[in-house]
């Protein structure tokens, strides 16, 4: 089997596909509020509903973040999260469920561990691959190597402002699926999902994208069910930190059932 074809997001998401559904993509930042509540929280994730998990490694300078994803990683880092602890995370999350575990990660973490290590003990842990926000393919070769070696997924991100150019190289360096940001600038609950996800999407699928997943914005079983009629999966994160920090794993959980009851395509 060639690791193109062994790619655990893709799995994920195609599952999803032939149960009629979008898959749906929880993210939570690790260590929050507690390395052991992150897994409790992803292992509730997966039990209710969420096809793909997202772990977030907490940065001192998160760019893409919005205040509830940033008091939460902030909260993590001051209460001494170490960047190695994430491969427990996974391992914690992988060992109780089926669900595809990717950590979204700014790449300097991935540098300063270094990327084989970094992707060697990933793939130990269980995990599918990376999300990495601020890395582009042109500049990615030392992870294309690595998760070429460790049979991981790469997911980068696409956006509006993307040239047909970008988007049809990062739609070819990508495996697992490509992560479409429907709005530019943080993420955060908005009431409502930009109309620009759409057009993002199409532009992915022009470019030969097979699966394309939307981030940014979604907070509601409705958004999940209008980005899920257009998208292969709807990503999740503010809303899902925002239950975690007010009423711990459990009420995670009870946010995740919710939301999966939009991912049935009419």
């Amino acid at each position: 089997m060639s690791v193109s074809t062994a790619s655990k997001s893709a799995a994920a998401i195609d599952r999803a596909r032939a149960d009629g559904r979008a898959a749906l993509v929880g993210y939570l930042p690790a260590g929050f509020p507690s390395v052991q509540d992150t897994i409790a929280a992803g292992i509730e994730l997966a039990r209710n509903g969420a096809d793909l998990i997202e772990i977030g490694i907490p940065y001192s300078d998160p760019v893409m973040d919005g205040s509830v994803i940033q008091a939460a990683t902030s909260q993590a880092l001051e209460a001494g999260f170490r960047v190695q602890q994430v491969f427990d995370v996974v391992a914690g999350i992988t060992a109780e469920t089926d669900a595809a575990v990717l950590v979204m990660t700014y790449w300097n973490p991935v540098m300063r561990l270094g990327v084989d290590e970094f992707s060697r003990r990933l793939a130990e842990a269980g995990g599918a691959g990376l999300i990495t926000p601020d890395l582009i393919p042109d500049e990615a070769s030392e992870w294309l190597a690595a998760s070429d070696k460790y049979g991981l997924d790469r997911v980068f991100l696409v956006a509006p402002s993307s040239t047909t150019e970008r988007m049809k190289s990062t739609v070819q360096a990508s495996r697992g699926f490509v992560y479409a940001v429907s709005i530019m600038g943080v993420t955060g609950t908005r009431s409502q999902v930009s109309d620009a996800a759409e057009g993002v999407v199409s532009a992915a699928r022009a470019a030969g994208a097979e699966r394309v997943c939307v981030g940014l914005g979604v907070s509601t079983a409705e958004h999940v069910r209008e980005i899920g009629s257009y998208a292969d999966g709807v990503i999740v994160g503010t809303a899902l930190v925002a239950a975690l920090r007010d009423g711990g794993p459990a009420a995670v959980g009870a946010l995740t059932s919710e939301l999966s009851s939009g991912t049935r395509k009419s």
